[in-house]
């Protein structure tokens, strides 16, 4: 028996239920993680909600690090004993141990602690495919990057930065501005009293930007069209305000020829290969230096229903984590 936290019904914070739950035997090709940090990110707060619907009840959580209990018939790829973490698969991390397929698990180089995995596994990986895949940031790039003082967005900001980029950042107060610029977004917008697609255009002399990174949804869809140069690249990859409603596609061609994208982290790490070359390329600039993880506070796994009110209240910056 562990513990963990579950939903049984969809909706806000008070629908997180900290309970006992068994906990199988790993079967062929799983293993058991007891895990030592959990990660909090913006997608548990759409699954308890429903807006990406569960199988009820259902545990929750993405990402955690922690170390390898036992593994099941046919595991080579980890062992007893492993340091690991994981980001992506079934919901299920927000609890102290889980049995978990094996090839979803990357071993922790030693330079990584274990609470420093668990903040930057998912951000970190859809970081990488952000920057690296769905459009490749060149030297000389000016960018826009919505949310930049959260956990993706401080990432990003130091990633570009260290790719060559000139980072313009939407953020939501002056005490964030000051974290962004901390971490290497050269132009931070407080779009609660700026209007961000003009300060775009005023930044870049009118010209707009090759491509627009947008976790926030609804609120700043339309505006981030109209930062975008003739042919540059919409990168729609969360939904903090809400979804994005129906819009005409006309509006794509009106506005310059403009492409659009909504990637997952799931697809971009879906083979071995790609989750081994994304993990790869997130501990080697981690391991630089040139990018520094903001594990900015830390929550008893107990008490993971304060850590959703504090998320969606915007009360929280960069990386946050649960320990069990």
């Amino acid at each position: 028996m562990i513990k963990a936290v579950r939903i049984h019904r969809t909706g806000g914070p008070e629908v997180l239920r900290y309970e006992d739950v068994d906990l199988a035997e790993p079967g062929e090709g799983q293993a058991l993680v007891r895990h030592t940090a959990i990660g909090l990110n913006y997608i548990d707060t759409y699954h308890r909600s429903g807006l990406y619907p569960l199988a009820l009840p259902s545990g929750i959580g993405l990402e955690g690090a922690g170390v390898v209990e036992k593994v099941g018939r046919g595991v080579t790829l980890v062992k007893a004993g492993d340091r690991v973490a994981y980001a992506g698969g079934a919901p299920g991390a927000y609890a102290e141990a889980r049995v978990i397929a094996a090839d979803r698990l990357v071993l922790l180089p030693a330079g990584i602690s274990d609470p420093q995995a668990a903040a930057m596994m998912l951000q970190g990986m859809t970081v990488q495919y952000l920057l690296r895949r769905t459009y490749r940031v060149q030297p000389g790039d000016t960018i826009l990057i919505h949310a930049a003082a959260g956990g993706v967005g401080l990432i990003a900001c130091q990633w570009a930065k260290a790719l060559g980029a000139t980072i313009i950042g939407t953020v939501g107060s002056d005490e964030k501005a000051a974290l962004a610029q901390a971490h290497g977004c050269d132009h931070p917008i407080v779009y609660t009293r700026e209007n961000f697609p003009q300060r775009v255009r005023e930044i870049t002399g009118g010209a707009g930007v090759p491509v627009v990174y947008d976790s926030i949804g609804k609120d700043t869809f339309a505006g981030s069209l109209d930062c975008l140069r003739p042919c540059g690249l919409m990168v729609t990859f969360g939904n903090a305000s809400g979804p994005v409603p129906p819009f005409e596609l006309g509006q794509l061609a009106a506005k310059g020829s403009l492409f659009i994208t909504r990637p997952t982290l799931m697809t971009y790490t879906a083979t071995r290969k790609d989750l081994e070359a994304t993990a790869a390329d997130l501990f080697d600039i981690v391991g630089s230096g040139k990018v520094k993880i903001a594990l900015t506070r830390t929550y008893p796994l107990a008490e993971a229903m304060q850590a959703h009110r504090d998320l969606e209240g915007r009360r929280t910056t960069g990386s946050v984590v649960l320990l069990p």
